[in-house]
């Protein structure tokens, strides 16, 4: 039967290119080496050495014999290596990067299905703000990104779904000096703060989302932080839709036309296909198939 021993075996050989050397490097005798690699090729039914008067070759049935066992070391390696972390308390993980415009109502449930589902694996849950889901994508250091912007293309084995468009207004507090235009040009916008959310993606060009030409930032770190700062009057600017929908229904943030707009664009649930796992494929068909999951992730409700 193949086992390490056999690969190793035949590696050895193959290397030092005589059973003789073989058998000095593993202190035993040639026969023995010549009989076990006859073992394994009886095993096999083909030859893997050419026998030549003081050496052996590969055959080119040895050459993908040793190329494939190569391989399979690795992977045994790897298998050792695994089974022990698991034994000393490691589970495999999975990473879903939220993109901080995406609401979590949903990711309760989520959690809550998916460790019943698996109970070998865990989830690590994290957010990203504006390109940051991009850039974990990038460095593996998420499996999944909900939310992530469509305007940053990206190489790599990645899947994408559309989750919902992305709709922003530009908004002024209610007692705000601005409230009472009828229309905000630029020029009067560099009078005032214009909100903008930092951006975690660390290795790309810095971006500074709903800025008018030379206005001065208020950056803050997420999105909730930003309605609270136009809400109290110490900034203006664009805001997504869904999450601002309640403020403009009760009449503390204003909606006003202004030269500053950002388009509207789809919002992507992007995964890397290269993760080949039970549970990988559970979570993406999860986030595919309830549409009230989905609907969820950019609703004003």
């Amino acid at each position: 039967m193949l086992s390490e021993q056999s690969f190793e075996l035949v590696e050895l050989v193959a290397k030092l290119g005589s059973f003789t050397s073989a058998a000095n490097h593993l202190n035993k005798v040639p026969s023995a080496i010549s009989y076990a690699v006859k073992q394994i090729e009886d095993e096999l039914g083909v030859e893997l050495f050419e026998r030549h008067h003081r050496s052996v070759s590969l055959t080119p049935a040895g050459e993908h014999f040793v190329n494939q066992a190569k391989s399979l070391m690795l992977s045994i390696a790897e298998l050792k290596h695994s089974t022990l972390a698991v034994n000393q308390g490691w589970r495999p993980t999975i990473g879903i990067a939220l993109d901080g415009l995406v609401r979590e109502d949903g990711i309760s449930y989520l959690v809550r299905e998916f460790y019943k589902a698996f109970a070998d694996v865990e989830l690590h849950i994290y957010r990203e703000q504006i390109n940051g889901c991009w850039q974990a994508l990038n460095e593996q250091r998420c499996d999944i990104a909900i939310g992530a912007a469509s305007n940053i293309p990206v190489g790599g084995p990645y899947e994408h779904r559309a989750i919902g468009e992305l709709s922003w207004q530009f908004v002024v507090a209610a007692d705000h000096p601005l409230a009472t235009e009828l229309h905000i040009t630029h020029s009067k916008l560099n009078n005032y703060a214009g909100v903008c959310v930092c951006d975690t993606a660390a290795k790309y060009p810095a971006t500074r989302l709903g800025l008018a030409p030379g206005q001065r930032a208020l950056a803050v770190p997420d999105w909730i932080r930003a309605i609270n700062c136009v809400k109290d009057g110490l900034a203006v600017g664009c805001l997504p839709s869904h999450l601002i929908a309640p403020f403009v229904d009760n009449g503390s943030l204003i909606v006003k036309s202004s030269d500053l707009q950002i388009n509207d664009s789809p919002a992507l649930l992007v995964w890397n296909r290269n993760v080949q796992h039970e549970a990988m494929n559970w979570l993406i068909d999860y986030l595919t198939r309830d549409k009230r999951l989905v609907d969820s992730w950019l609703s004003k409700n």
